[in-house]
């Protein structure tokens, strides 16, 4: 992974988007990990106008506790509950049009399915190369040979993967598709792979398709910087779903 942008959620229970993140440059004590607390000093961005965008110092940055799974994720669950929650999209498109929201967790009634579509390139288009190029070079993090030399060894994944999924709304169920640009994702896509060649899709889809939905699945939805109408599933939150409340019987007599 190298610059980066990352998705969280402030002490104060407020979300916010941190770029950039340079993992290669971050010392070994700096290097976080999902659901990790660290603490660092951030300004607000101001190429960036969406409300939680934020950029960071990174020589501040220090990390802090990791949050367990422990107790049916009860550690968790409490900073779950403080994102702004969703049970269908339009709301949160029309949270955006209203209130200018970019950030926002959505809680799916049912995933119809994983979409695969092979990627128009196997190779970076010059586009993209250029995009990444901004993106390494921006804050002065990297030189242009560093940046150059990065993006030649980045592998591209040679798939796109997508979600179509139920929301409930007041006109009754409507099905959409979103892209998943998790990073987990594309990990879990070059895992399969190496261990199952041509055969990943089988063990790739069993995770996506039928274990993960089997959980209490939320996507995290954040949309483009410069196509805010555009949302993508950032991230994938899978805790257990919850468990049944024990109902006591009294007798009567």
């Amino acid at each position: 992974m190298e610059t980066s942008c990352v998705a969280g959620i402030s002490d104060k229970g407020l979300m916010r988007r941190l770029y950039p993140v340079p993992f290669r440059l971050l010392e070994d004590k700096q290097q976080f990990s999902k659901w990790q607390w660290i603490d660092v000093r951030t300004r607000k961005a101001t190429q960036d106008h969406r409300v939680e965008s934020y950029r960071l110092y990174v020589d501040t940055l220090a990390c802090g506790e990791k949050l367990e799974t422990k107790q049916n994720w009860a550690f968790r669950q409490h900073w779950i509950e403080q994102i702004p929650s969703f049970n269908s999209f339009d709301t949160i498109e029309r949270a955006r049009i209203d209130d200018g929201l970019s950030l926002a967790l959505l809680r799916p009634k049912k995933v119809l399915k994983l979409k695969i579509v092979q990627a128009k390139s196997l190779e970076w288009t010059p586009e993209e190369k250029e995009k990444l190029m901004r993106e390494q070079m921006q804050g002065d993090l990297f030189s242009q040979e560093d940046a150059e030399r990065d993006i030649a060894t980045l592998k591209k994944l040679p798939f796109d993967f997508y979600y179509h999924y139920l929301c409930e709304t007041a006109d009754g169920e409507k099905e959409y598709q979103h892209k998943i640009v998790d990073w987990e994702a594309g990990a879990l896509y070059w895992n399969c792979f190496y261990k199952h060649g041509p055969n990943w899709e089988v063990p790739f889809r069993a995770k996506m398709e039928v274990d993960l939905p089997s959980k209490d699945l939320m996507f995290l939805m954040g949309n483009q910087h410069r196509f805010q109408h555009q949302w993508l599933i950032i991230s994938l939150i899978y805790p257990p779903k919850p468990q049944p409340q024990e109902v006591t019987q009294f007798s009567l007599f």
